[in-house]
C-alpha cells in the first residue's frame, strides 16, 4: 500500500490491516498443514490469498472487526470445498419427467453400470480381435445385438442421435437433393434444427408439402436425377393436429425405390417395445420402421431405449457400409464406456427382461397403485415430523422429446411453501440436490422418476430444508 493511500486511512483501518495474520503464520497453524496435505500447496496458497484480499477489502469498506485466525482459515477450507464441488454431480429427479433431457435422461441399468465399471477399470478388447490376436473393429460390440433384436442386416452406433443423421446423410446424400416435408422440419433441444444438420452434410434440402399436410404425390414431383434419398423425422418431440395427412412409411418406401432410392428415417426415440401397452400413444418402434421398408432408421441410445448417450443406425448392409467407411465416422465414433452400457442395454431386450430391468422401463411400467403406496409413505414421514403435505393426483410425462402430450396418471406430494421457489432453490442446494416441480403455489414430488435407493435421502433432505426454513422464519420475527 503506497504512503498517499496509507494517510487516507483511518487509525482504526490501519490497526485492523496490521492485525492482518501473515501467509507465513497462517501456513504454519495444524489446520493450514491438513489443507496442504489434502488440497496441495498452490491452490492452498491462492485460497489464503483470496480470503486475505477478502478481508482486506472488508476493512477498507468499513469493518470493525477481524474473524479469528482459525475462521479466515476455515473461510480458505470453505473455498476450496467450492472450488473442487463437480459441476456434472448426481441428483434426485423428483419432477416426473422420466427421459429429462436438462437431468442426463436414461439412468442406467446395474448391469450397464457394472459394464462400464468392468471395461473401465483396465484395458479391454475395444478394438481386438482375440481369435486373431490382431487389430479388430468397435462395431462389432453392439451391432450383433442391434441386428438381432431389429431384424436389420447391419448397424452402427455413435456418440448421439444428431450425429448419426449427419453422419447418415453425409455418406448417403452429399452434394445432391434430400427431399423431407415442411412438416418434419423440427428443431431439437439446444436449437438444433434438422435443416441446418442437413446443410451441414453437404446434402441439399429440398422441401414438399405443408407444414400440416404432405402428399406422396408431393414426394413424387419432387424427384429427380439429382435426388439422392426421400428423408423423413419422426414427430418425436411435437403434435400436428387437427386437418393433417403425411404417407405411411410403407408408401413412401415403395416410392422411394420404385425410383431406386434409399428411404431414410430419423426415428428419434429409439423404442424398442410397444408404448401403447403401458397406456401411452402408440410410438413407431425401430423394427416397425424397417419392417415398413426403411433403408436406414437413425435414433437415439439414451431415450426410450433406456441405455447411455448413442446415435444408433440400422439398415441395409450397403448403406450401413458406405457410413461406416465415411471420414466423419471416426469423428463420430462412440467409446468404450457407451459401447459397453448400450450392449447390457441391449441384452435386457433380447432377454425379455427391459421392463424390470430398465429404469426408463421399470417407471413407465410402475403401477399406479404402488407409486400411490410411496406417496402416502412419504406424506406420513413429512407429517411425523410436523409437515404440512397431501397426495393428490397428477400426471408424469416420458419426456426427452418423446410422445410428446402423453402422460400417465400418478400419485404426487404436494408441500405448501409460503415461497415455493425458495424452497426449490433451497431443495437444490442439498447434496445430493433434489429437483422438483412447483404448482398452484405447491411444492411437488412424483415418487414415479425417484431411484429406489434415492427415497431415503429423498424424505430425510426435505425435512431437513424445510425445518431450516421453518428456524430462520422464526429468528427474522
Amino acid at each position: 500500500m503506497s504512503e498517499t493511500a496509507n494517510h487516507k486511512l483511518t487509525a482504526q483501518q490501519q490497526a485492523l490491516l496490521r492485525e492482518l495474520p501473515s501467509m507465513d503464520r497462517l501456513l504454519r497453524l495444524p489446520v493450514t498443514i491438513d489443507l496442504l496435505a489434502e488440497y496441495g500447496r498452490s491452490l492452498t496458497l491462492e485460497a489464503l490469498r483470496a480470503v486475505l484480499d477478502d478481508q482486506r477489502t472488508a476493512v477498507l469498506e468499513g469493518a470493525t472487526y477481524l474473524p479469528m485466525t482459525a475462521m479466515l482459515v476455515q473461510a480458505a477450507r470453505e473455498w476450496l470445498e467450492t472450488w473442487f464441488t463437480p459441476t456434472l454431480r448426481p441428483v434426485i429427479n423428483a419432477t416426473g419427467v422420466i427421459v429429462h433431457t436438462n437431468l442426463g435422461r436414461a439412468p442406467l441399468s446395474e448391469t450397464a453400470l457394472a459394464a462400464i465399471t468392468a471395461v473401465s477399470r483396465g484395458y479391454g478388447t475395444l478394438e481386438y480381435d482375440l481369435d486373431a490376436g490382431q487389430r479388430g473393429s468397435r462395431a462389432v460390440h453392439a451391432e450383433k445385438l442391434l441386428t438381432r433384436l431389429t431384424q436389420a442386416e447391419a448397424a452402427a452406433v455413435v456418440n448421439n442421435n444428431a450425429a448419426a443423421v449427419l453422419l447418415m446423410l453425409s455418406a448417403l446424400c452429399q452434394g445432391r437433393e434430400v427431399i423431407i416435408s415442411r412438416g418434419q422440419l423440427v428443431e431439437i433441444g439446444g436449437g438444433f434444427r434438422v435443416p441446418d444438420v442437413m446443410a451441414q452434410s453437404g446434402a441439399k434440402l429440398v422441401e414438399v408439402g405443408t407444414t400440416n399436410r404432405t402428399h406422396l404425390r408431393d414426394y413424387a414431383a419432387a424427384i429427380t436425377e439429382n435426388t439422392a434419398a426421400i428423408l423423413v423425422a419422426h414427430h418425436s418431440n411435437f403434435k400436428i393436429v387437427g386437418f393433417t395427412t403425411e404417407p405411411t412409411l410403407a408408401e413412401l418406401a415403395e416410392l422411394a425405390h420404385a425410383h431406386n432410392l434409399p428411404l431414410l428415417y430419423d426415428q428419434g426415440s429409439g423404442a424398442l417395445l410397444d408404448t401403447a401397452v403401458y397406456g401411452l400413444d402408440p410410438e413407431p418402434t425401430v423394427s416397425e420402421a424397417l419392417a415398413a421398408g426403411c433403408d436406414v432408421v437413425a435414433f437415439s441410445g439414451d431415450k426410450l431405449l433406456g441405455g447411455p448417450q448413442a446415435g444408433i443406425l440400422c439398415g441395409r448392409a450397403d448403406c450401413l457400409a458406405a457410413i461406416k467407411r465415411h471420414p466423419l465416422a471416426r469423428a463420430v465414433r462412440a467409446d468404450k464406456l457407451a459401447l459397453a452400457a448400450l450392449a447390457a442395454t441391449l441384452t435386457h431386450y433380447l432377454k425379455e427382461e427391459a421392463e424390470t430391468a430398465v429404469p426408463v422401463w421399470q417407471m413407465i411400467a410402475r403401477p399406479l397403485a404402488d407409486i400411490e403406496e410411496t406417496a402416502h409413505t412419504w406424506a406420513a414421514q413429512l407429517q411425523e415430523q410436523g409437515l404440512t403435505a397431501q397426495v393428490i393426483a397428477g400426471e408424469s410425462t416420458v419426456g426427452g422429446g418423446s410422445l410428446p402430450g402423453t402422460t400417465l396418471p400418478t400419485r404426487l406430494v404436494a408441500i405448501p411453501a409460503a415461497s415455493p421457489d425458495d424452497l426449490a432453490a433451497a431443495l437444490r442446494r442439498q447434496d445430493p440436490p433434489v429437483i422438483g416441480r412447483i404448482q398452484d403455489g405447491r411444492y411437488l414430488l412424483d415418487p414415479r422418476t425417484v431411484l429406489p435407493d434415492q427415497a431415503g435421502d429423498l424424505i430425510r433432505l426435505v425435512i431437513q430444508t424445510m425445518n431450516d426454513e421453518r428456524q430462520t422464519m422464526l429468528a427474522e420475527r
